[in-house]
């Protein structure tokens, strides 16, 4: 089979981990008989530096035209000017709203050989950690109304509308049938109108699928349970400033930012798939970066827009089997353990696969 993949490297150490993610996408091709073709453009601080704007029209019109799109990282010291009339996460929440993305899943998976690298206790962790993250991609105070009053006060308006949530809300409850069958929606609803909101919608939502789990959680208690006791959770259902912040949350209790993936999907097959870690400027060039939650993108990539599901397992599989084996980059080795770099985890991968 054909597929054709928009690549967006971006900045800092964009291109070194979507570079490795690539040699792993090629190598899956080898090994189950796929072809992938690639269409790569600017984005970011990269697209700004090079046309002037951080999401040119060509990128767009070409993420339009293929199956799915790999996306790196963007920003950096370089662009962060607070009185910038643009900046480089602007391409990104463009990239976001052009394509009609409005579910981001985020998985959070501990794995084993990596148990040490845990912040947490092991008694903490005893029953492990395989949780996703369902966050809203396209409301909340993200896309809300900002604007500055005379009295020189800030305003971010957090706005969700009925069909916003309810969409986002049957994705969460799928998801879960196809994982644990349980779901957390998680909220503000003591505080803000807008969750009391979100709760009635996923409440009936909810009814329309009796055979998940569901149950409610303010968002700071989340935040506090995924410390106590983050077996707890299946899939936490949550909108777009929360979810931002729990995941980032669940990345530490795997061990690195480095290691989660996401997948940003709308109602077709097209997805945009991105590690959710930053453009980590202070070690662009070095080849050193972790291009883990690349690759682990891709394998959602092979899943949610390919239908390669087989493909997908056996990607993760390779992850799994090179990190039994001992190997880490840098921001998952125990401090003066041996570590390998960019490439060399790349490679370590493709050789796991049998190519």
């Amino acid at each position: 089979m054909e597929f054709k993949v928009a690549v967006l490297k971006g900045d800092g150490i964009g291109p070194e981990i979507v570079g490795e993610a690539v040699k792993c996408l090629d190598a899956i091709g080898v090994r189950f008989g796929h072809a992938f073709t690639y269409d790569e453009r600017l984005i970011g601080g990269a697209a700004i530096d090079a046309v002037g704007e951080p999401l040119p029209l060509e990128t767009v019109d070409a993420c339009l035209r293929v199956d799915a799109v790999l996306l790196g990282a963007v920003g950096g010291p370089k662009w962060d000017d607070p009185s910038a009339p643009m900046r480089p996460e602007d391409g990104l929440l463009g990239i976001r709203k052009a394509l009609g993305v409005y579910a981001n899943l985020r998985p959070a998976k501990l794995y084993a050989p990596l148990a040490d690298a845990c912040p947490l206790k092991p008694n903490r962790i005893s029953d492990g950690l395989d949780l996703v993250v369902c966050r809203e991609l396209t409301g909340d105070v993200y896309f809300g109304e900002k604007r500055r009053d005379a009295n020189g006060a800030g305003h971010d308006d957090m706005t969700y509308t009925v069909g916003e949530i309810e969409r986002i809300a049957r994705r969460a409850f799928v998801l879960a049938r196809g994982r644990r069958n349980h779901v957390t929606c998680v909220d503000k609803a003591n505080v803000l109108e807008t969750s009391r909101v979100w709760r009635e919608v996923v409440e009936r939502v909810a009814a329309e699928y009796p055979d998940v789990r569901t149950d409610y959680q303010y968002v700071d208690n989340t935040a506090m349970q995924l410390v106590i006791n983050p077996s707890q959770f299946d899939v936490i259902l949550t909108g777009n400033l929360f979810g931002d912040i729990l995941s980032d949350e669940a990345s530490c209790i795997t061990g690195s930012i480095g290691m989660l993936p996401s997948a940003s999907l709308g109602d077709g097959k097209l997805g945009l798939y991105e590690p959710i870690h930053g453009s980590a400027p202070d070690i662009a060039g070095k080849g050193v970066a972790n291009p883990i939650a690349t690759i682990l993108s891709v394998a959602m990539m092979l899943r949610y827009s390919f239908d390669l599901h087989e493909e997908a397992d056996t990607l993760e599989a390779a992850v799994e089997r090179v990190l039994d084996a001992g190997y880490r980059t840098g921001d998952i080795a125990k401090p003066g353990e041996p570590h390998v770099g960019s490439a060399e985890m790349g490679d370590l991968i493709v050789k796991a696969l049998g190519v």
